[in-house]
């Protein structure tokens, strides 16, 4: 049964995939509110909102949206910046209230204005560094927590404060926390058909409330609809306006690459496409509602939309249903989460913050190129111990200048520096028409120009997934293709991945001295693309095309 607006076919597997994703989303909805320094509820009013309204007006139907772990951040610093301004939070709300709400605006003005088609341009060694850093600040900001202990707000006050976590440290708060560390893990062997996130925080909250543990607690959760909080958006010191647009626009910019990079995943599981600037207006309008009543903002949470598709989750209604649960949470069960042990919420943070490090990126530092390297790791100690404003900044200052003088080099030894182009749009080589007009239809041929950076990487992977399903085999023809960056390594390796999916054999030919060195450092040649596909010239690559292919 369908209508024009809803397919009913759907309604199970959205309804199932919603009710999971939301259940799923709860714990961890109360502890990145806690790690904000807001409270609990705000994070639960934040799931609440960003999941409904970024659901109904989004342009990625199976996405489920809510606090993450890099938006909490860079709201934990904006709370602690906004104290440090005024004396007290009640005093700081307005500001606090005032960006989060200017920052959902923003992510609308994004959408409208095309946005979503520069932010693809993010090289990933800033990306990389930059999430790993976020990653860094959630483990460090919970140690105390985690030991029941009050925290520090900065990472470095934390670092400095050391010592007082071994001389002073509730070893009932302690055991709370391994345990929920433990169940986090473990559960997962026993069944998957219940969250083990949900699971570790019901298990080790029943347990301190039975032995009747002295550990500090979540606290008294207001219960009921939240008010608006609108009062005093106006009439705030002129002082705090640079405050307010500074974090305003990271909270926009941050909020719309994690939707965005969550909105690919979403495709690649569903085999759909997402509608970038959609997307963004829908975040906006989320975190907007989110502000006004007092919430978090939040973005596409990746384990939530993963969770919501493979339980069967396909239109909007899965995402709306997930903050509903939330909703109907917050109505009926919230005086029971008052009894949280905060040592448990660490315990659930801290295995979710290594997630967020890139451990791909930090594996390669000594195999990519110097320059990557070097930035990656100037991102991640900026963002860790600095701010996480100029540490974005600083490191696509450096990513621009430092390809800016590889292409100055590449050009005084006459390479040619162009642009990436495929066989669409452009006539086959010389060398390849023949053999171009007689198989064309299984094997296709990309011709890549100059060096492969993190300016054409989102090109370079849009060609890639253009290539007909019918296609047997791909040349990648890399004769003009001098220099080869972190972001392009990666590019390569997840093209290549994809490609394996469908079946298609990838063959490089006249691979230069630096991109093959890099290809072989970080393991792509041998273990994704064997010696045997890569060869001198085209014509080897024919050769071996005829006899494997029969062509």
């Amino acid at each position: 049964m369908s209508s024009k607006f809803y397919d009913f076919k759907n309604l199970k597997g959205d309804l199932t995939g919603g009710l999971v994703a939301g259940v799923v989303a709860l714990p961890l909805a109360l502890a990145f509110g806690v790690q904000s320094g807001l409270g609990a509820i705000a994070g639960l009013y934040g799931a609440i909102a960003v999941g409904v309204f970024a659901a109904i007006f989004g342009g990625t139907a199976t996405q489920a949206s809510g606090p993450t772990g890099p938006m909490t951040v860079v709201s934990a610093a904006l709370v602690a910046a906004s104290i440090e301004i005024t004396g007290s939070l009640e005093a700081a709300m307005p500001i606090i209230i005032l960006t989060f709400l200017l920052g959902g605006i923003f992510q609308i003005v994004f959408g409208f204005l095309n946005i979503a088609g520069y932010v693809k341009y993010f090289p990933y060694p800033v990306v990389s560094g930059f999430m790993s850093g976020v990653g860094l600040i959630i483990i460090i900001l919970q140690l105390f927590p985690f030991v029941g202990l009050s925290s520090a707000k900065s990472t470095w006050l934390v670092m400095q404060d050391l010592p007082r976590l071994f001389s002073d440290f509730n070893w009932q708060a302690l055991v709370l926390g391994v345990i929920t560390i433990i169940v986090y893990f473990v559960f997962p062997y026993i069944t998957k058909a219940i969250p083990s996130a949900l699971v570790a925080l019901i298990f080790s909250s029943v347990l301190s409330f039975l032995l009747k543990w002295d550990v500090p607690i979540i606290g008294e959760i207001p219960s009921g609809l939240p008010s608006l909080q609108v009062s005093g958006l106006f009439s705030i010191d002129a002082s705090a306006y640079a405050l307010v647009l500074e974090y305003a626009l990271v909270l926009a910019v941050l909020g719309s690459i994690d939707s965005l990079l969550t909105s690919v995943i979403a495709d690649n599981m569903t085999k759909t496409k997402h509608n970038s600037n959609r997307e963004l207006i829908g975040q906006g309008i989320g975190n907007s509602i989110a502000a006004i009543f007092g919430g978090i903002p939040g973005a596409g949470a990746t384990k939530g939309t993963v969770i919501n598709i493979n339980s069967g989750g396909r239109t909007r209604l899965s995402g709306a249903t997930h903050g509903l649960f939330l909703l109907a949470v917050l109505l009926g069960l919230g005086k029971l989460a008052a009894f949280i042990p905060l040592s448990v919420l660490a315990g659930l943070l801290i295995p979710i913050a290594f997630k967020i490090i890139d451990v791909k990126g930090l594996k390669h530092l000594l195999v990519v190129p110097r320059a990557d390297a070097v930035v990656l790791i100037i991102v991640l100690l900026i963002t860790t111990f600095g701010s996480l404003i100029q540490a974005v900044g600083i490191g696509l200052l450096l990513a621009s200048l430092l390809f800016m003088k590889r292409a100055s080099d590449i050009g005084e030894k006459g390479m040619e520096v162009g642009t990436l182009a495929g066989f669409d749009g452009e006539k086959p080589w010389q060398d390849e028409k023949e053999f171009y007009e007689a198989h064309k239809d299984k094997v296709y041929i990309k011709h890549l120009y100059g060096p492969l950076f993190f300016g054409f990487t989102s090109h370079f992977q849009d060609e890639i997934a253009n290539i007909p399903e019918q296609v047997k085999a791909l040349i990648i023809r890399l004769d003009r293709v001098p220099y080869i960056d972190q972001s392009g390594l990666y590019a390569l390796e997840n093209a290549v991945l994809e490609l394996e999916q469908r079946g298609i054999q990838v063959l490089l030919t006249a691979v230069q001295e630096q991109p093959k060195d890099k290809l072989i450092s970080i393991d792509i040649v041998p273990d994704l693309i064997s010696e045997a596909h890569i060869f001198d010239t085209i014509e080897d690559a024919y050769a071996y095309l005829r006899t494997h292919f029969k062509l």
